[in-house]
């Protein structure tokens, strides 16, 4: 029972709240209807079967907190509460299959080796074993004292090296929403140049260029880095309806639309009249943008290395598969050693979570909130071109 209780105590651990990411009532407020905006939460009753665990769920952890959903997060309740998610968890859901079969090698052990050893009925009462010709099946558990260490190692590195290509990618993000800001801050403050008269509608028209061609860019790499069954009738149909057709078009029928919309921002930067010094400074924001863009490229293109992965599972589902073998013995204190099915059952939907958790992780981009990020920045960017700027203070 001690193995039972110290993989109950390693479920326990993490501080997860929920299955999926709670309902989000604060979220960020788009300069125009996005059509992509997927509600923060679980899928709703009416979802299909299959939104609620694997591929289908993604869509649904894309997770934007606020203080309500932090002081949920930290609450003294959240362990009773992530024990009563479990039977909802899309993880698990996943696993079914997985932790059926390490299951059923756990029953048939049982049962083989009550018909080969002989068994306890009801009443307490010992009988021989019915089939008398046969060994029962077993395994020492020293080997697997002894490998437990490789495997947690291995476990260790894959969940370490899958969590840190989602933190990579969410710091691009970070850097577009910072960057982005600074590129409007700088083109509407230092609008103008030498003295010259400013026209406010001529203005107005270059710093909305500017706004609509940096939600653009950040659109377009989100559009980039999606599956296209999810985003393209909603990029098609953003863009149609904030650009100009010709504009809207050309970037969507680009080869490489965030390159597109990068260019047709420095076009709408250069057009700014203000000194060649202010406009390189400008520039340097699209250098970050592009590498931005080239760090998620990489991501999106180079998982963990293949050999790595499959090695990590094959050695966990070997290792999960003989287990029953080895926890017959120690289980012998139970009637008939059943309790070494839900043991088995536990121990396989932990470990095998583990490695579910590292492989969902490894590719961040569908479970990162980008159409949040982007309609912030195109909020702020509308916000920030809205402001006077110099010669217009008066």
């Amino acid at each position: 029972m001690k193995f039972l209780s110290a993989l109950l105590l390693l479920a326990l651990s993490p501080t997860q709240t929920v299955a999926f990411a709670p309902a989000n009532n604060h979220a960020v407020v788009s300069a125009a209807p996005s059509s992509t905006s997927l509600q923060m939460g679980p899928p709703s009753p009416k979802s299909l079967l299959t939104e609620t665990y694997g591929e289908g769920s993604r869509k649904y952890r894309r997770t934007v907190y606020t203080h309500n959903e932090w002081v949920k997060h930290r609450s003294s309740d959240r362990f009773i509460r992530n024990i009563s998610s479990m039977i909802n968890s899309g993880v698990y859901k996943s696993l079914g299959g997985e932790v059926f079969v390490t299951t059923a090698i756990a029953t048939f052990l049982v049962v083989f080796n009550a018909l080969t050893g002989g068994y306890t009925d009801f009443d307490g009462v010992q009988h021989e074993a019915i089939i008398s010709s046969l060994p029962q099946l077993t395994l020492p558990l020293t080997p697997f004292t002894l490998l437990s260490p490789s495997l947690g190692l291995l476990l260790v590195f894959r969940t370490n090296s899958s969590y840190g290509r989602w933190d990579e990618a969410r710091k691009f993000w970070g850097l577009n929403i910072n960057h982005t800001r600074d590129l409007n801050r700088m083109a509407t403050a230092w609008y103008g140049h030498d003295g010259i008269p400013v026209d406010p509608t001529l203005r107005a028209e270059h710093l909305r260029q500017v706004s609509l061609m940096t939600w653009a860019f950040v659109r377009s790499m989100k559009r980039h880095l999606s599956p296209p069954a999810e985003d393209e009738e909603a990029y098609v149909a953003e863009l149609n309806a904030r650009l100009a057709p010709e504009q809207a078009q050309a970037m969507i029928d680009a080869a490489h639309r965030p390159n597109r919309a990068l260019y047709d921002l420095s076009v709408a930067i250069d057009r700014l009249p203000m000194h060649f010094m202010r406009k390189n400074a400008i520039n340097k924001n699209l250098s970050i943008f592009e590498d931005t863009l080239g760090g998620s490229e990489r991501l999106l293109s180079s998982p963990v290395p293949l050999f790595y992965s499959r090695h990590t599972a094959r050695f966990l589902s070997t290792w999960l598969l003989l287990l029953p073998f080895a926890m017959y013995e120690p289980f012998k204190g139970s009637w008939n050693h059943v309790m070494e099915i839900p043991a088995i059952a536990l121990a396989s939907l932990f470990l095998f979570g583990i490695e579910e958790l590292a492989t969902q992780l490894e590719e961040p981009f569908t479970i990162l909130p980008m159409q949040g990020f982007c309609d912030k920045i195109g909020a702020n960017c509308d916000e920030i071109v809205g402001w006077r700027g110099q010669g217009l203070d008066e």
